[in-house]
């Protein structure tokens, strides 16, 4: 069953989902706002888009050009109507295909930023996977793995390029190993909070191609107030205002 739903506050912007197969996520709303795009950016590319929400709210930072690469069929024609609704083809380019196949696609050294919202969970024979095709793999590594988005990343990567992502707090440790393997140095970290008092359950890190070391920690970022509300920094990502990049 598909919809089309406002994009959370984002003025004009407008997402077509499934909610029999997953919604876009806080997760996706948070990265797009975390991940640094300076004015001299020149291109941008998301690895696993999904329906289209970072490119949709990175629209909202910068007028460069992004590239935005899913693999399913049925989400990647959800991703195609979002992006002809809102009447960004001239900024986004949408492309049908695997990840690990961009190599052979692209040059190396193609892109400033990389950004990512992969699947979380680690896939074996054994897993409890969801029978749903789309939710397993929006969820579990059975598409593409963890190093092998991280490899994939790096190759299309310039020197002093942007890698951001995502992930489960769990594999932070696994995430700056693999960084370290692929030459991408992690700059940023920000561990988020469903509330005071909890444990981190996602972090989101940023990462350099060649830069120097030097890890700087953000404050946490809390989810919600203990009523179970948003809290005030969740809101104002959802009040941006465009392309407030750009101006710096």
């Amino acid at each position: 069953m598909e919809v089309l739903n406002d994009l959370l506050g984002y003025e004009n912007l407008k997402i077509y989902q499934n909610p029999d197969w997953f919604s876009f996520s806080l997760d996706s709303v948070l990265l797009p706002n975390f991940v640094t795009v300076r004015a001299k950016v020149e291109n941008i590319i998301d690895l696993g888009t999904g329906n289209l929400p970072i490119p949709l709210i990175l629209s909202t930072r910068t007028k460069r050009p992004i590239v935005a690469v899913e693999i399913q069929e049925d989400v990647y024609q959800l991703a195609y109507k979002t992006l002809q609704y809102n009447h960004l083809e001239n900024q986004i380019t949408l492309l049908h295909m695997d990840i690990k196949d961009l190599p052979s696609y692209y040059s190396p050294d193609s892109f400033d930023v990389v950004v990512s919202n992969p699947p979380y969970f680690r896939y074996h024979s054994s897993s409890n996977i969801n029978e749903d095709i789309h939710k397993t793999i929006a969820r579990h590594e059975k598409m593409i793995t963890l190093e092998e988005l991280i490899s994939v990343g790096s190759f299309l990567l310039k020197n002093k390029g942007v890698f951001a992502m995502v992930h489960r707090s769990e594999r932070f440790l696994e995430i700056c190993q693999l960084f370290e393997k692929y030459h991408i140095t992690p700059k940023r970290v920000q561990f988020v909070y469903p509330k005071e008092g909890e444990e981190s359950n996602l972090v989101l890190i940023e990462g350099m191609k060649n830069g120097k070391s030097g890890l700087k920690v953000l404050p946490p970022f809390y989810v919600h107030y203990e009523d179970g509300s948003y809290r005030k920094e969740v809101l104002k990502l959802f009040e941006r205002e465009s392309y407030e990049t750009e101006k710096l």
